[in-house]
């Protein structure tokens, strides 16, 4: 929604201007104090919301951002925010009315990560939507939509980060220079935090750690006064990462003084500072590094953001009480996400399991029973926990006998020397061999993919993996389990692409589950029993193994993700199963391309006898550009329900833009004639079409 901020930028600019010097720069803090004499309430910028409202106590703890991507529902991710815009209001109001406007307390929402997961070994990548910027584009929209509301004040305000190119080695983000080309930048790197800025208007932005080509991201010309403010007219506030100004004279070496890092990020258009160096900024001015007008100009952009929240009037969602916080119909939203983040990746037919032949179940591994493998990283404290064995509890009851058994420890094995427990895996072996089927639950957690400074990760470099394999501990559990010849059930609590080709080869099923939220377990069980069916698509590759990536701080996409990769993969981007048959019968494009893009109608069947979600995916192949990318892009796809037997008919708008290619200055063209359009339910990959007995229809597009 475009608001109408005018005047909230007048009001902001009669207010700034009342004010001393001295006051104006103090607001540029994060922590910014009270000004009595204007009756300004001290406002602390630091807020999170990645997926609830996060380190401020109770919330909804929904699924961690890589999982709701893997839902490719919009609609639902835009609720999802809603709800947590929702319980951010409600906090606030209640905080305010107690004085209590500390950090965590306010409205400013440094959420969502729409940086690209370019590399499956970056430790945060599961705080983003993925590899693809479409995707990315879309659910990020989405979720900002959610987060802001439609009504005449913010309900609280978004911020897209990490503006930009940014995605690991977290271990050198405060000196890594992310060299990358015009081409890969403008075609990779920035879409997605240019849709949100113009599609979503976007409240807030946020720069990264690292430089590109040279220049610190929250002190860029190129980037924050050029592309941002100039190219794309974002109207918002921009803020730094955490302490990353400072890291301009201690880790870049740009500056050699903390003013002058203060005057460098002030100029570029840094609004406000997560950190102390703006402490520096008269100091800068006395030196002549700023002009009063910098000052000036930061301060009525922070404000403009604070009168459109609403922060000096009364609004319409002061009402918003704090009984909505973590509540039954929040839970159930929460259920709903889970379910449809998970992605089936492998069935043999063994699900969903059929209860009345089952008497007793394994459930085996280090997540199956673990409260932190739901919840990912950047998260509040859920009133209830719903683990996997909770869930297959709760489901089953007193009718199947449960066995269970830790198996492993999550990462310590023989070869560091540590506690290492074989007769866990002994007991996971007895339990196996007792068992009718086993549900085997692996993975990792936040401690062992993560941001550096917050991971305690024994197995990688200060949060990022140091490759595709599970810890040593978990593969031996599962290679011991499988000699049991017992059917296996396999669940991947991660945020990222593990090797999964030993399990592909010998298990029964996968369903990779992500960190699902609190409430994971219990929408875990009923997918596994046939409550529900699956429905989830993979926001990433899963790779074979890390032996054909490139080098990890090779910023090139040359054979990174679906759209650049040389090889066969092991799982492609947008795949995953169902229960049911749901096909691709027609697909026609309605109307010719033109600047506003073509419209595609598809007609879709269930032939199966249940009801069946899924994702209907639509990819461009662009047939004469030698500038396109190698393969194809995702440009359109909608999460159906189709009941059993029924025929449907869906429209898809596809935007010109996805007809466009980039070229290697990194300026954007329409400049072919002929496209191929592949429509299904999935990407036209062979392992796709070997797995769904489905083939996406051919439309070729002329114009």
């Amino acid at each position: 929604m475009k608001r109408d901020r005018k005047w909230a930028e007048d009001a902001a600019r009669e207010l700034v201007e009342k004010m001393t010097l001295e006051e104006r720069a103090s607001q540029l803090r994060y922590d910014a104090p009270v000004i009595p004499r204007l009756h300004v309430p001290a406002y602390n910028w630091w807020n999170e919301a990645l997926h609830g409202v996060a380190r401020a106590g109770t919330a909804t703890v929904f699924p961690q951002a890589i999982g709701m991507a893997a839902s490719f529902n919009k609609p639902l991710m835009e609720q999802v925010a809603d709800v947590i815009s929702t319980e951010g209001r409600a906090k606030y109001n209640a905080y305010a009315k107690e004085g209590d406007r500390d950090i965590y307390k306010g409205l400013t929402f440094w959420s969502p990560n729409v940086n690209i997961f370019r590399d499956p070994r970056w430790g945060r990548g599961h705080e983003t939507y993925g590899e693809d910027p479409y995707l990315t584009s879309e659910m990020g929209k989405a979720f900002v939509h959610g987060l802001q509301g439609d009504g005449t004040y913010l309900k609280s305000a978004a911020c897209a980060k990490h503006f930009a190119v940014h995605s690991g080695p977290e271990k050198l983000r405060h000196e890594f220079d992310a060299k990358v080309s015009q081409k890969d930048l403008y075609e990779t790197y920035l879409p997605a935090f240019e849709a949100l800025v113009k599609e979503a208007d976007v409240e807030a932005v946020m720069g990264a750690y690292n430089r590109t080509n040279g220049e610190p991201c929250c002190g860029s010309q190129t980037l924050l006064r050029k592309i941002l403010r100039g190219d794309w007219r974002f109207s918002g506030h921009v803020v730094s990462d955490c302490w990353a100004i400072r890291d301009f004279h201690e880790n870049h070496r740009v500056t050699t003084t903390a003013t002058q890092s203060a005057a460098m990020a002030l100029k570029a258009g840094c609004d406000v500072n997560c950190g102390v160096t703006y402490l520096y900024l008269l100091k800068a001015l006395e030196e002549g590094l700023i002009k009063e007008e910098d000052i000036t100009e930061a301060a009525v952009h922070l404000f403009t953001t604070r009168f459109l929240l609403g922060l000096f009037q009364e609004t319409e969602w002061d009402s918003i009480e704090y009984e909505t916080v973590d509540c039954l119909k929040h839970q159930m939203k929460n259920e709903e996400m889970a379910k449809e983040s998970c992605v089936l990746l492998k069935n043999d037919g063994i699900l969903p399991l059929d209860a009345s032949s089952i008497k007793t179940i394994g459930v085996i591994g280090p997540n199956v029973d673990s409260r932190l493998s739901l919840i990912g990283n950047y998260h509040g404290t859920a009133s209830e926990y719903i683990t996997v064995l909770e869930g297959i509890r709760r489901e089953v009851g007193s009718q199947i006998r449960i066995l269970y058994s830790e198996g492993c420890h999550l990462w310590r094995d023989r070869a560091e020397g540590l506690a290492y427990a074989n007769d866990r895996i002994s007991e996971a072996v007895l339990t196996a061999k007792h068992s009718d089927v086993v549900i085997l639950c692996l993975g990792l957690d936040e401690t062992l993919e993560g941001e550096e400074g917050d991971t305690g990760n024994p197995m990688a470099d200060s949060g990022d993996k140091l490759d595709l394999n599970l810890p040593k501990s978990q593969q031996e559990l599962l290679k011991a389990l499988v000699a049991t010849n017992k059917p296996i059930v396999l669940c991947m609590l991660a945020g990222s692409a593990i090797d999964l080709t030993f399990a592909d080869a010998h298990v029964n099923a996968i369903l990779q589950a992500w960190y699902p939220g609190a409430r994971g377990g219990k929408a875990v069980a009923d997918l596994l029993f046939g409550k529900d069916s699956p429905s989830g698509k993979l926001p990433v590759t899963f790779y074979k193994n890390s032996d054909d990536l490139p080098p990890f701080e090779d910023y090139s996409m040359k054979n990174r993700t679906y759209r650049y990769m040389e090889t066969e993969p092991l799982y492609p981007f947008g795949f995953g199963l169902t229960y049911g048959t749901l096909s691709v019968e027609k697909a026609e494009v309605t109307k010719p391309l033109t600047e506003n893009g073509t419209v595609l109608e598809v007609t879709i069947q269930n032939h199966g006898s249940q009801t069946v979600k899924d994702v209907i995916q639509v990819y461009v192949k662009d047939l004469d550009s030698n500038d396109a990318v190698p393969n194809f892009s995702l440009c359109a796809f909608e999460k159906v329900t189709c009941n059993p037997g029924e025929t449907k008919c869906i429209t898809l708008p596809i935007c010109q833009r996805a007809f466009t290619v980039v070229k290697e200055d990194g300026t954007r063209i329409l400049e072919s004639h002929h496209f191929c359009l592949f429509v299904g339910t999935t990407q036209p990959d062979s392992r796709s079409k070997a797995l769904t007995q489905t083939e996406p229809l051919k439309i070729f597009v002329d114009r």
